[in-house]
């Protein structure tokens, strides 16, 4: 693993996230590419999966005096150096503030915590839109001043709903959406449409505990941990590539109450975890499995 970082308070950077098999030279091309072109290296990290021979990467690099125009970068990489190792590149810059949508049910507690860590400025994002298929979180949204929408849904109107939710997410310019414990399921078409871009959290019980009373199910085991686990949705429900989970010890004492309680604590700080992750550009997605760098 190697790793550099430095912390030079600039957002005028632009960031590189690369897979492909392994091959020796990778990293060096890379980099000499970028100080070949006046590129001053603030972040970078790989990881080789010796198992599946996979090569990862993150780089950021300052654009200030970068000789490539920013529009350019991404030929530029594909022409010298993506087809060369047969690499998959996605490209980012750092004063791109990626647009969010919050889908929420009647739960409140991931869209408070969401919100109020948007309101403090602890992310460098937007969200300009909650949709629901509830009224009842409404409130929160004006509290915020964001824009809300209620898009009923049921068995004859799925389809026509979805169709909504996509053309409100079209009107905002979205770029991704975080399911705050949004109690739908999407289709595989609207999540073919936002691939990797998608965030949704669930508790770590299943599939062991499914259904609509979890924590009461697991009371009655007498379970000694639980967790939470926040992933990409993907067309198999809740099977998608894990970004971040996290669990509590429980014992005896505790009751249904309190279960619910350290089960919903947990339930939104990974799922902010996530979501900041996604935002810093340090995820990769590869057969169903995540590399997040540091």
């Amino acid at each position: 693993m190697l790793s550099i970082r430095k912390d030079s308070g600039i957002r005028n950077t632009a960031i590189l996230l690369i897979y492909c098999k392994d091959k020796q030279g990778i990293l060096a091309a890379v980099t000499e590419f970028l100080n070949e072109n006046r590129g001053n290296i603030i972040y970078l990290d790989q990881h080789v999966d010796h198992e599946e021979g996979i090569f990862y990467m993150r780089v950021e690099w300052e654009l200030d005096k970068f000789a490539i125009p920013r529009e350019k970068i991404s030929d530029y990489f594909e022409t010298l150096i993506a087809r060369k190792f047969s690499i998959t590149f996605f490209l980012h810059f750092s004063d791109k503030k990626p647009r969010i949508a919050v889908f929420v049910s009647k739960m409140s507690h991931c869209l408070f915590d969401i919100l109020s860590r948007y309101a403090a400025g602890e992310w460098d994002t937007e969200i300009p839109v909650i949709i629901s298929n509830h009224d009842t979180l409404r409130p929160v949204a004006t509290s915020f001043g964001i824009d809300f929408h209620l898009v009923e849904k049921n068995a004859s109107n799925k389809h026509e709903q979805e169709e909504l939710e996509m053309e409100i997410l079209q009107k905002y310019d979205i770029d991704f959406v975080v399911l705050a414990r949004y109690m739908q399921v999407l289709s595989d078409r609207f999540v073919a449409s936002y691939p990797n871009r998608i965030i949704n959290i669930h508790h770590s019980f299943l599939p062991a505990f499914a259904g609509a009373k979890p924590y009461h199910a697991a009371h009655e085991r007498g379970v000694k941990i639980i967790g939470a686990t926040s992933h990409y949705v993907t067309a198999d429900l809740d099977a998608g590539p894990i970004i971040a989970q996290d669990v509590v010890r429980i014992s005896h004492i505790d009751t249904v109450e309190s279960l619910i309680r350290k089960g919903r604590d947990l339930e939104k700080i990974v799922l902010s975890e996530a979501v900041y992750k996604h935002l810093q550009r340090k995820i990769l997605v590869y057969n169903n499995r995540t590399v997040v760098f540091n």
